[in-house]
């Protein structure tokens, strides 16, 4: 029996972040092995004691005080979490001193557990697994958002570097990603693939709390349905887009739920197009999140056509999950679009192939029942063969098996 730490920057019950509840699902599946879990995650900044313990769903959870990094602006942001490291060392060193940890499971983004990490490594020979799921600053330096060499830019590439060191294996989501990973960082080799992953147990309810059709009088339609983050990197006005050509179709509605740099950009866009046939509402809890899950009809992902690494969004996990089927839109070379179209679980297409896009939407809005149930039941399939919690348990258990 290990005993394991998880290192994710959010968490349940309050987080809406797909990596939370990922991480939740994680640590039910290494308890089911028998093994000891810890979730090591920032606090509240105003809350009584250095830290917190409780359980969530039987996950015991330290919950460190630490700065809000959301909702709070960029400098703020990078300021509290470039302390987080140092905040939860402080705050935990003590229980840790009593039982170390063998395992360390630490996520990134944030690039900035890395020396809370290396501590576990040097001090108490913790095998140090690092879930990499963004190659931060690299992205904003892409965007064009920061200057490759400024001190703001160094000193990113600081924290993402002793992230790095820090790390026995890093799991990377895709093949792609691990090539572009070697691209640009050849001195690491201790890297692998790691996909996402995701319970295989859909939800059920017998009752709403948010019944969406009845709720925004969209009892006949047909919703395609995007749940997350709604910031620069998704580029999200690629589904706008989309619903302003479908105007014409009275049969389609999009609904967007969720959070980001690009939420009054949609409404905006939204108000711009003059798209009736477009619901925007704020981010809600996971609960809500999986009711809404099981009333929509298909799953949508963008990501910005500029991107250079090769993102799986967490959100279409839970698409899978409810056998919805999938369509969006991603950058060159992303091998998501590969995984998608080969398993036949939707359609994928690179950002900027508008035509394509829409021929797809029309497809699966005229198509009915038949094709869209065709395709969820291979979405389904396609989480049970490749994204499935049992696999990445065993694939990080693994890496650390072979170490010893």
């Amino acid at each position: 029996m290990a005993r394991i730490a998880l290192l994710p920057d959010d968490y349940l019950p309050s987080s809406t972040l797909v990596h939370a509840k990922m991480f939740h699902e994680l640590a039910h599946e290494f308890m089911k092995q028998g093994h000891e879990v810890v979730v090591i995650t920032p606090g509240l900044p105003n809350q009584a004691e250095k830290l917190l313990i409780d359980t969530v769903d039987g996950v015991v959870v330290w919950r460190f005080r630490a700065g809000l990094r959301r909702g709070v602006g960029k400098l703020k942001r990078a300021i509290n979490e470039s302390l987080l490291s140092i905040q939860a060392w402080d705050a935990i060193k003590n229980q840790v001193e009593t039982a170390p940890f063998d395992l360390c499971v630490n996520y990134s983004p944030t690039i900035f557990f890395g020396y809370l990490a290396k501590k576990f490594k040097n001090k108490y020979n913790t095998y140090i697994y690092l879930v990499l799921r963004d190659m931060f600053p690299q992205w904003i330096i892409d965007e064009g958002l920061i200057k490759d060499g400024s001190f703001i830019a160094k000193y990113f590439r600081f924290f993402e570097h002793l992230n790095y060191k820090a790390s026995n294996k890093i799991g990377l989501m895709s093949k792609a990603n691990v090539e572009y990973f070697r691209s640009i960082n050849p001195q690491y080799n201790n890297v692998e693939i790691l996909h996402n992953w995701a319970s295989l147990i859909p939800s059920f309810f017998e009752s709403y709390f948010i019944d969406i059709r009845e709720t925004y009088n969209l009892t006949d339609k047909v919703i395609f349905f995007y749940g997350g983050n709604i910031g620069f990197a998704q580029d999200m006005n690629n589904l706008l887009r989309l619903a302003n050509r479908l105007k014409l179709h009275p049969k389609a509605h999009f609904l967007f739920v969720g959070q980001g740099d690009e939420f009054e950009l949609i409404n905006k866009l939204k108000k711009d197009y003059n798209l009736g046939n477009v619901t925007i509402l704020p981010s809600v809890n996971q609960s809500q999140y999986q009711e809404m899950l099981t009333q929509v009809d298909v799953g949508l992902f963008t990501l910005s056509k500029t991107h250079k690494a090769h993102n799986f969004p967490g959100k279409l996990l839970g698409y899978m999950v409810q056998s919805l089927p999938i369509l969006g839109s991603v950058n060159v070379g992303n091998d998501l679009i590969k995984y998608i179209n080969d398993s036949g679980s939707g359609f994928a297409h690179v950002n900027g192939e508008d035509d394509a896009l829409f021929t797809s939407a029309v497809k699966l809005l005229d198509n009915k029942l038949e094709l869209r149930e065709q395709m969820g039941l291979e979405s389904f399939k396609l989480l049970q063969q490749s994204f499935s919690v049992e696999q990445a348990a065993q694939k990080i258990l693994l890496a650390m098996d072979k170490s010893h």
